[in-house]
């Protein structure tokens, strides 16, 4: 795979609508923006899951989702290009991803576990075998630059 080392940035942006007294006992809203560097901005919050409503708002990504999403994201990518070089065409890939947190053995919790779920089709005559599946999905995984970067557990679940 070639690429050049780059910087990957991101803005984050956050305002304060509370008042200060408001604001020292929790009271504030946590939505705020990520901006990337090619210009789209995507509306964020922490997980309801964490901070409740009205604290945080359920239709905004959650960094955790976030996590995941890149993760699979990153998986897929690389499966595509390790497919192409194998000779397969993907027609589609879809992948319902999940991520599980835990506690770990100081009590913080972190996303312990991702779980890949790609559902692959292919077009023309061409269809990997089930070890040759795996064999991709390995090399996918082997070479995700985000796969590389973390201590979180990545299964590929297929069917």
């Amino acid at each position: 795979m070639l690429f050049a080392m780059a910087d990957h940035r991101a803005t984050i942006t956050w305002q304060a609508t509370a008042i200060p007294a408001d604001f020292v006992k929790g009271k504030y809203s946590r939505e705020h923006a990520w901006t990337f560097d090619g210009g789209v901005t995507v509306p964020a919050s922490p997980s309801p899951s964490v901070v409740p409503a009205p604290w945080s708002n359920p239709a905004h990504v959650d960094p955790e989702e976030a996590y995941v999403a890149s993760v699979a994201s990153c998986h897929m990518l690389t499966f595509l290009y390790v497919a192409a070089k194998s000779g397969f065409a993907v027609a589609s890939y879809r992948d319902e991803a999940v991520g599980v947190m835990t506690k770990n053995e100081r009590g913080v919790p972190w996303v312990s576990k991702i779980t890949l779920a790609p559902v692959i089709e292919y077009a023309g005559d061409k269809h990997p075998s089930a070890e040759e599946l795996a064999k991709l999905h390995h090399a996918a995984h082997d070479g995700c630059f985000i796969a590389n970067s973390v201590k979180t557990e990545i299964v590929v679940a297929t069917s």
